[in-house]
């Protein structure tokens, strides 16, 4: 598969898609060091007259200081036949293992050197532009289905609402 650029609003559309049937990698980092995790939750559309993602990290997770670190992080979707790299990347912390290289992903860079997956169907780079923790007292309705992926699962998830500034396709 060889990745071209697209039309974030474009693509935006069909990640929403994708992301009802798969999962994708939240990747951050630079040309040094970076990681990569599986996520499933995952907003694109359009805030401020951008077209945006967003993203939602939870504090324990090694990605986490990534995030905050960088000014770029990007979506990864791979085919859905990459399901043991899926299942890699959200079992194992990047502390314990190069997930990587592990999964023998290649690296390319986009803007802000920000890394992401030669292998990947579609692509999204994005330029951060607003983070904040989610908080339980927020929680206005729904507490019965909200408040089960916390407490022994891990703390409250940093939202991370990035500018999409380049985006690719492998079709």
């Amino acid at each position: 598969m060889k990745l071209h650029p697209a039309d974030p609003k474009e693509l935006a559309s069909e990640l929403l898609q994708a992301f009802s049937a798969q999962n994708a990698l939240l990747t951050a980092g630079d040309r040094k060091s970076c990681n990569t995790m599986t996520i499933g939750w995952c907003q694109t559309g359009r805030l401020w007259n951008l077209p945006v993602c967003t993203v939602y990290v939870r504090p324990e997770r090694y990605t986490y200081q990534f995030m905050e670190d960088q000014d770029y992080f990007t979506v990864s979707v791979l085919p859905e036949g990459e399901k043991k790299t899926m299942a890699l990347c959200g079992s194992r912390s990047g502390r314990d293992v190069d997930k990587i290289k592990e999964c023998g992903l290649t690296v390319c860079y986009g803007a802000g050197d920000a890394p992401f997956f030669e292998e990947a169907e579609a692509v999204l780079v994005c330029r951060k532009l607003y983070v904040q923790d989610m908080a339980p007292e927020c929680v206005v309705a729904g507490q019965e289905k909200i408040l089960p992926y916390y407490g022994e699962k891990g703390g409250w998830h940093r939202i991370y609402t990035g500018e999409i500034v380049e985006a690719y396709s492998a079709g």
